[in-house]
């Protein structure tokens, strides 16, 4: 029987930010699909729990606890799957933090803190899982965007920059990385059903400004985006390189 070019079999993923939210499903959605997984976040004890949960479901799951913006705990990590055994050959940077107050009144600090989470730890996770991508002729690198990497919305300029940064930073990925046998893509979601937006879900103006802003007429649920990270995780996508791909009720497409 011929393997699905869908299938993830053999492969490991690390994927960021992942006990909880869009990460979580869309580690779930790569285990689906045949990969181990290393689940990665700040907190050991809710990795653990996380890992558990996906390891009851008959998934191979490691979890690994790092801050993704801090360059020396990433090196130490990836140094540690090296003593391990353990190669990455899908990344999926998702790890993010949004901040919201208007421009005017942001200090650097608070601009920084967002910049260096949502934009310098996918830089620095990247660069590490490409240096042990490169001599193997072979990975995936997946970065999580946002419709803010096409479009700005008022009070969360730190956002809409990292977001933007993103995008070309995948390019960037493809332009170096590519003729390694390397797939650097972008998933950008639109208005997900989170934890982080939860203020904003039960705000009935912002709900509703949303529902009827997105042509589906609702907000997106996590496990939608892991479709999209199968595919561009898998040979499927072997000729796709530099893209984003918008999962987001079609929000962008129209005005």
């Amino acid at each position: 029987m011929t393997k699905s070019p869908f299938s993830l079999e053999g492969q490991t993923a690390l994927v960021t930010g992942s006990s909880r939210g869009l990460g979580n499903a869309i580690a779930t959605g790569l285990a689906e699909a045949g990969a181990r997984i290393v689940l990665n976040g700040l907190k050991a004890e809710r990795l653990a729990a996380a890992g558990e949960a996906m390891r009851s479901a008959g998934h191979d799951v490691l979890h690994s606890a790092f801050d993704a913006a801090d360059e020396g705990a990433v090196v130490s990590a990836f140094e540690a799957f090296d003593s391990q055994g353990v190669a990455i050959d899908i990344l999926v940077n998702n790890a993010g933090i949004q901040f919201r107050k208007p421009m005017i009144e942001l200090s650097a600090g608070e601009w920084q803190n967002v910049i260096d989470t949502n934009l310098t730890a996918a830089f620095i996770v990247a660069r590490e899982a490409a240096k042990r991508m490169i001599p193997r002729g072979r990975g995936k690198i997946i970065n999580i965007g946002s419709v803010m990497s096409q479009a700005a919305r008022a009070t969360i300029a730190p956002y809409n920059a990292s977001k933007g940064g993103i995008k070309m930073l995948t390019q960037s990925m493809a332009a170096e990385w590519a003729e390694h046998g390397i797939q650097a893509n972008a998933i950008g979601p639109g208005y997900m059903e989170t934890d982080m937006n939860k203020a904003l879900i039960e705000d009935q103006a912002f709900n509703s400004w949303v529902t009827k802003r997105t042509p589906s007429r609702r907000w997106g649920k996590p496990e939608e985006l892991a479709g999209t990270a199968v595919f561009l995780a898998s040979a499927a996508s072997s000729y796709v390189n530099g893209q984003i791909i918008y999962v987001d009720g079609g929000m962008l497409a129209v005005l």
